[in-house]
């Protein structure tokens, strides 16, 4: 059986990876640092104008890679498919807007394997570096497998994911966020985007740098135009770790206008709204408002007369992106109920839907035959779910978007035992 027809990992590597679960899975934070140094001394241009040098810094992406292979490995020798299916389409969908192509995963399985080598030593056996050479494997050609067929969904090749687009409107939604609805110059169709998915973002930097990022799409029914918000993220400190200032935002703030270019990729995003007859329960913080918003105008449009409830929490109604707009749109459903929580409501008076204080959900009436759509920081999106839980809602209803790299991964996903 040739590499590219490997699917499932034989019975021998699968004991192999059963047992060395809890080696890899206590070694793998220090393996992928050592990957990233290595690849990145050998291909700096990967670190430049593909991989977020924010997250880098931070090690919210080695973190991140450190998770989907410990969770991938887990759930392949726990047989876990439907599981696997949702791990591997977030990262495919991702790597498509991005234009990842075939040919980079050698490079990934060249380094990574070389710093598993170098942290494990004389325990990376050849029958243990063989067995997690299939996993490793297994993850890739299946994430090529689905990166094709995202590609093929446009009819592009994934050097072609990318056009050069204008911005038509920028507007100021709060204090530290903007909105853009960019189009083509001659005005001519975009393609269609599905209600709760997301474009990357490139950028040329002053140092030369070309970096990415994705935002969420508002306005993607617009065929001609799509709309996202962007956050500007200043430097803070927390924990007594810095926390670097985001480039990519914060140069879209203060050089992005109407009439220049901009750089977008085409639509992908795993967490899509779909059809149905449930009840929806969307559930936001911050600037994790924004799909929610696609969704409901997605919602708006088609007149669905499905039961939606919104809750919502932000820091206060000054700094609530899309405030005006959100109540609008939930107005406008038949079924539609909104509510909000603000830290700070001022000197406004707290009703029966706005209040004050942390999102609080026996405040609201949930269905536990709802499906729900969750967004904002990770914090906020656990207590979420475990108050879900608690309230009956299953944990295949709930799904889920992360900005930045899904650290959440080991949290969402079943542990090995021996771990």
């Amino acid at each position: 059986m040739s590499r590219q027809e490997v699917l499932v990992l034989s019975e021998t590597a699968a004991a192999t990876v059963r047992a060395t679960l809890p080696v890899i899975g206590s070694t793998i934070g220090e393996i992928t640092p050592i990957f990233y140094r290595r690849m990145f001394a050998a291909h700096p241009e990967l670190e430049r104008d593909l991989f977020n040098r924010g997250n880098q810094a931070q090690g919210d992406q080695q973190r991140a890679l450190a998770g989907a292979i410990v969770a991938y490995a887990t759930l392949l020798v726990s047989q876990e498919r439907a599981d696997v299916d949702s791990l591997l389409a977030r990262i495919a969908h991702k790597h498509a807007s991005l234009g990842i192509a075939p040919d980079q995963y050698p490079i990934v399985h060249r380094h990574l394997f070389e710093a598993i080598g170098e942290v494990l030593g004389d325990a990376a056996t050849p029958e243990v570096v063989a067995a997690w050479d299939e996993v490793y494997w297994d993850m890739a050609h299946a994430l090529i497998r689905i990166e094709k067929g995202l590609y093929a969904g446009f009819g592009v090749s994934p050097q072609e994911v990318w056009q050069d687009l204008v911005v038509v409107e920028r507007r100021q939604e709060s204090p530290d966020t903007v909105s853009f609805r960019v189009g083509r110059r001659d005005g001519g169709e975009l393609a269609q985007a599905r209600p709760g998915q997301y474009v990357s973002v490139q950028v040329t930097l002053p140092d030369g740098a070309q970096q990415i990022r994705q935002y969420s799409l508002t306005r993607a029914p617009r065929r001609t135009t799509w709309g996202f918000t962007v956050k500007a993220v200043p430097e803070t400190e927390g924990d007594g770790v810095a926390v670097p200032a985001g480039e990519v935002s914060n140069f879209l703030h203060d050089n992005l206008f109407e009439g220049d270019s901009i750089r977008c990729s085409l639509p992908f995003g795993d967490l899509v709204l779909e059809d149905g007859r449930d009840p929806l329960l969307l559930v936001s913080a911050g600037i994790g408002c924004t799909p929610v918003i696609g969704m409901l105008h997605h919602l708006v449009r088609t007149e669905s007369d499905r039961a939606v409830t919104v809750l919502h929490a932000d820091r206060s109604p000054a700094r609530h992106p899309h405030r005006q707009e959100l109540a609008e749109l939930v107005d406008r459903l038949e079924g539609g109920r909104l509510h909000h929580w603000y830290e700070d409501l001022g000197a406004r008076p707290a009703t029966e839907t706005v209040r004050r204080g942390l999102i609080d959900l026996d405040a609201a009436d949930i269905d536990p035959d709802a499906q729900v759509y969750l967004c904002g920081p990770l914090p906020f999106m656990a207590v979420v779910r475990e108050r879900l839980a608690e309230r009956g809602v299953p944990e295949s209803h709930v799904h889920y978007e992360v900005f930045g790299p899904d650290t959440w991964v080991p949290h969402a996903l079943p542990q090995p035992a021996t771990a």
